[in-house]
């Protein structure tokens, strides 16, 4: 994405507004410091004027005194400066770190299915760190710089035309060449945020996939594709190096030359007597000088390149869109809700349809048992009552109301999944089964618990509800993590429930201990349970089978089970998942 300054200002503006009053203090205190790098050669000059002529050892320490003072005040101004962009910096890329992650959690699940973790963490953190000194001395340090420089030139012309003319021309030629050379480093550095996305992504995968990898023998696969990608950053970041640093460079030569001319014209001007010896010292301090701003902008024009680099690719990812809007502001009906299903067709591709002309309708407070063959849609259905896709055609209800008219909250708060795959975080046991949200107290957290079967379980844990566990839910077993998404459920208390083959991982004891808390929690809500054990579904009222996308069959769990046509009798009988029309017929 090509950025104009439209970009640049746009971003200082938003994320350096609430902080208007330490960018302030961080102007007054920039023009302080420039104002006592001015005056301090002076103070030198008069010194060695004043030597040369013998002045009183009285007046020589005043003035030494002064000098000192003035050395003082830059080194508190620049403490003072340093500490207050480091504060401004930090928080500004931390608030657009904040809205970052809050986009990426906005975004439809196609978003997250196209892009790995570790590259998203790249994009929100890395390319965001490295916008810290544009956001926090770029503006200042140009415009800060540029009067610095500017002021010593100023004060030149007023020693010589001469010498100011030399040293403002060779200012003027050094910052045209860096900016020629700026424009060369851009695109570099921004073939060097996308390397390093690429090593990050495939980093994260691989960590998350160790055991597989390691039981595959894949282990010299990962490392070589490890080491290309490695590659391909190295050389991208020494070319963005390179460009960058012939940047400095040239501002360094040049310099020197221009000292070099600057102190030969001071001695012709002192061997004719137009200046004295600490106008020559002044002149060559000053020369010294000027050369920090001209470095200073030069570091901040490397940075400024950096900082397109990044500053693009965080519009980039700002200006993806979610495939799913945040809806309207319509409640569902308190209570369970009834589900319904009007001619629903989805795919997640095009031409690739998962979902044919879906109709059905479950009233409130009954248990649906999906059945079918892996890949028939079932669990596509479950994604579609929480939104996390929109239908291509048709529309899904929960009591009455469409769901793209009903907000996300809404919609998290009164639907609730279960599902095989269980996330658990590094944190405590508490912050898992709530999902830190701490107006759940500990007493509805530990019933909740006990309700499961988890009582004697969390009665040996060392601290409790304090307990830290560990990211993927290491040291817990299969069951005791499933029983603990059971318990994130009971917390909610949710008016519609999906298990989508929640219990597929337990061991049949585990599981018994389920079935009465299953029922406490289905009790009096409506519920859709998606399985392949037939054990699984003996709680539902109705039974819904899927094929290809289609609903195949649909009714009465007791009339389906009684008829030796339905295709349900049939699974029945057989034990089978799934049995297909031929089978039955036969």
């Amino acid at each position: 994405m090509r950025i104009s300054p439209r970009d640049y200002w746009r971003l200082l503006a938003v994320y350096l507004r609430p902080l208007k009053r330490r960018t302030a203090l961080l102007g007054v205190l920039m023009l302080a410091n420039i104002g006592l790098q001015l005056g301090s050669p002076l103070i030198l000059r008069h010194f060695i004027d004043r030597a040369l002529v013998a002045a009183p050892l009285r007046t020589l320490m005043i003035i030494a005194g002064l000098y000192i003072a003035f050395a003082l005040l830059i080194q508190v101004s620049r403490l003072l400066e340093t500490w207050t962009a480091e504060y401004i910096g930090w928080t500004a890329t931390n608030n657009l770190r904040a809205d970052l992650a809050l986009h990426v959690l906005r975004l439809d699940m196609g978003f997250h299915n196209r892009y790995t973790p570790g590259a998203l963490i790249e994009r929100v953190d890395g390319d965001v760190f490295t916008l810290g000194n544009f956001f926090s001395r770029f503006i200042i340090n140009i415009i800060g710089n540029g009067l610095l420089g500017l002021g010593v030139i100023i004060l030149l012309f007023r020693i010589d035309w001469r010498i100011g003319t030399t040293i403002g021309l060779f200012a003027f030629i050094t910052v045209l060449i860096m900016l020629g050379l700026g424009r060369f480093a851009t695109t570099r550095f921004a073939a060097s945020r996308q390397a390093t996305a690429n090593l990050m992504g495939f980093v994260e995968e691989r960590i998350n996939g160790t055991e597989d990898i390691r039981s595959a023998g894949a282990t010299a696969y990962v490392m070589r594709r490890n080491y290309e990608l490695s590659r391909d950053l190295l050389h991208k970041q020494q070319s963005a190096n390179l460009v960058s640093g012939l940047t400095l460079s040239s501002s360094w030569v040049l310099f020197a030359i221009g000292t070099a001319v600057s102190l030969g014209v001071g001695a012709i001007l002192f061997h004719d007597g137009t200046v004295s010896l600490g106008t020559v010292f002044v002149i060559f301090q000053y020369t010294q000088i000027l050369a920090q701003p001209v470095e200073e902008i030069s570091r901040q024009l490397r940075d400024l390149q950096q900082a397109s680099a990044s500053i693009s690719r965080v519009r980039e990812l700002q200006a993806i869109r979610p495939a799913i809007d945040e809806g309207g502001d319509i409640s569902f009906p308190p209570g369970a809700l009834d589900v319904t299903f009007d001619h629903v067709s989805f795919g997640y591709a095009e031409d690739d349809p998962i979902l044919r002309d879906v109709s059905f309708h479950l009233s409130p407070r009954t248990v649906l048992g999906l059945v079918g063959r892996t890949g028939s849609g079932k669990t596509t259905i479950t994604r579609l009552l929480f939104r996390l896709y929109d239908p291509d055609q048709g529309s899904v209800r929960l009591g009455g109301v469409d769901l793209r008219d009903a907000s996300q909250d809404e919609i998290r708060t009164r639907v609730a999944l279960v599902t095989q795959e269980i996330q658990l975080f590094r944190a405590s046991l508490r912050d898992n089964l709530t999902l830190f949200d701490r107006t759940i107290s500990d007493r509805r957290i530990t019933d909740a618990l006990r309700k499961l079967g988890l009582g004697e379980w969390f009665d040996v844990l060392p601290n409790g509800l304090d307990t830290m566990l560990a990211a993927g839910g290491g040291g817990l077993s299969a069951g005791e993590a499933q029983l603990l998404a059971f318990a994130r459920v009971f917390l909610r208390d949710p008016d519609l429930v999906i298990l989508d083959e929640a219990s597929s991982r337990l061991d049949p004891a585990t599981e018994a201990k389920l079935e009465r808390a299953i029922d406490t929690l289905l009790t009096g809500r409506t519920a859709i349970v998606i399985a392949h054990r037939l054990t699984t579904i003996g709680r539902a009222g109705r039974v819904m089978m899927m094929a290809n996308g289609e609903i195949v069959e649909q009714g009465d769990r007791a009339a389906l089970a009684s008829d030796p046509s339905s295709r349900f009798a049939a699974m029945l009988r057989t034990g089978s998942e799934f049995v297909p029309r031929e089978e039955v017929r036969a």
